[in-house]
Parts: C-alpha cells; structure tokens; sequence
C-alpha cells in the first residue's frame, strides 16, 4: 500500500491514538507492563463526501476529533488503572458535554467577561475586542504551561510526542522501529495544539469585528461561532500543510510549532514502543481493508 493515507492522532493516558483511513486504534501500556490494544471502525460520516466539502469538513473533523479522542481517553483511563470494564456511551456524552462547557466557560466566556473594564477605558468596540482576544490567548498559553507542571500530565505530553515521532517516521518511509522513531522531533505540523493556536488567533480577527452591546448578543456570539472559527483554523491548517513549501506558509507554522515545545516531551523508548504499536495496528488494518476492497473490485 502506497503513502496515501493520512495518520495522525493523539496521546491518551499511558498510551498513543492513532486515526487511519479504516480504524482507529489504541495502544496502552498496561499495568502489568504489558501493550494493550483496542481498535474501533470509523464511522462512515467521517469519510463521506462531506469530508471533501471546504469549511464544512473543519466541523466535522472537530466533531470526530471530540468523539473519538473522549473514547480513547476513557479506555486509556481503564487500562492505566488496571481495570477492564468500560465506560457506557451515556458517560461518555456526559464527560464530552462536561469538557465542552468548561473549555466554553474558561477560553471563551471568562475572557468576555474579563474585558469590560477595559469599555470604559478604550470607548472602542474594536480595541475592547482585541483585548478579549489577547486575554483569550494567555488564557490558553497560562493552561497550557499550568497543567503541563503536574506529572501525569507531563506523561501524557511525552506520549504526545512519541505519537509525533512515530507519523515523522511513516511519513518519511521509514521501518518504525525504536531506533528509527526516536531520531525524528517532538513537533509536527498537523498538530491538534497548533490547531488551538489557530483557534485562538482567528477567533481574534472574527470577534473584533462583533459588537459588544448589548450583552446577551456579546456572549452568545462567543459561543454560536465556535464552529465557523474551527473551520476556518481547520482550513488554515490544511493551507499551511498543502503549501508547507511556501515562505508564508512556513510563517504561519511556526508559532504552533514553538507552542508544542510545551505540550510534547521527549519520550522513554517505551513510550516510543507503544505509539509504535498503535501506528502499526492502524496500518495493518487499513491495508487488509484496502486490500479486500481491490480483491472484490
């Protein structure tokens, strides 16, 4: 099977998710030291016709993103901790719901809120809205660096980027071993923190120009938006990737690769092992499904 598919994915508690074309698979490192692994089919919407579909298909690359990643997350969580049974599809809408009304309450509502006193004083909606925007973005660098501090979480960030390593490797063709894996860096363009990045600075040039009055529209504006401002960064992304070549595109990539200086680490070799295997799993079934789909054809 030739390079066409596209992989990515993201770090989970003990382990690596990794998207392929077909599956979605997890590897985590049990407590017995052991690999567990836990594959899942991607839904078909997700690969459907809108996915072709400009600034649509940023919507639902943010929704699969959602939905997969809390699924993950949550088998990560029982592997980790020893345990095998797993969540039910109810608490794991609960937990989504949770995590959106905080991520909407934190980056995006708390900043409206903390740039009214600056009305008064700048008697410019457009300022006033700039202001908002940059108190949005410490917001999300302050988080970042904060939770980044706690050792679970600096866990995670070193499987974030071992998951980098081991696409570095696959997409320069590369056998994934260990030793392969490990010469390659930390960050990657097509990175889910560059993408909050993006987030973050589109949603500065959007919502500058949205008026602050009268209030109920101020904070609703905040959070109807949210989708056109991810398909927007989605689209940016996608751009920046394209023309990854391009002197400006290079610009637009190089705060979201400083930014992973902070969310990945340089992982242990075992670390390293398991995104392997959760690469490895991903292709091995999106080539037996490419495979069984030329052999009907």
């Amino acid at each position: 099977m030739d390079q066409k598919i596209i992989y990515g994915g993201q770090a989970v508690i003990e382990g690596v998710m990794i998207r392929g074309m077909h599956i979605v698979s997890v590897a985590v490192r049990n407590p017995k030291g052991t690999i567990s692994t836990h594959t899942v089919p991607v839904n078909s919407w997700f690969n459907s016709f809108i996915r072709k579909i400009p600034f649509v298909r940023g919507i639902l690359v943010m929704a699969e993103t959602l939905a997969i990643g809390m699924r993950a997350l949550t088998y990560s969580a029982n592997i980790a901790a020893g345990e095998d049974e797993e969540f039910g599809k109810g608490s794991i809408a609960l937990m989504l719901i949770l995590s959106l009304a905080f991520a909407i309450g934190f980056f995006f509502l708390l900043p409206v809120f903390a740039s009214k006193g600056f009305e008064s004083l700048v008697d410019s909606n457009l300022l006033a809205n700039i202001v908002e925007g940059v108190i949005r973005l410490v917001l999300f660098l302050l988080y970042v660096i904060v939770i980044g501090r706690t050792e679970d979480i600096r866990r995670v960030f070193m499987y974030h980027g071992a998951e980098h390593m081991a696409v570095h490797a696959y997409e320069n063709g590369e056998k994934l071993t260990t030793e392969s894996v490990s010469k390659y860096p930390t960050a990657h363009p097509r990175c889910g923190t560059a993408f909050l990045l993006v987030v973050m600075l589109v949603a500065i040039i959007v919502f500058a120009f949205i008026p602050r009055d009268p209030l109920w529209w101020l904070i609703t504006s905040r959070i109807v938006l949210i989708p056109a401002i991810a398909a927007a960064s989605y689209e940016t992304i996608r751009l920046s990737g394209i023309y990854s070549s391009n002197p400006i595109a290079k610009m637009i990539a190089v705060p979201g690769l400083v930014l992973q200086g902070l969310t990945t680490r340089k992982p242990d070799p075992d670390q390293i092992e398991v995104a392997i295997v959760a690469m490895q799993e991903a292709i091995s079934h999106d080539e037996m499904q490419e495979s069984a789909r030329q052999h009907l054809s």
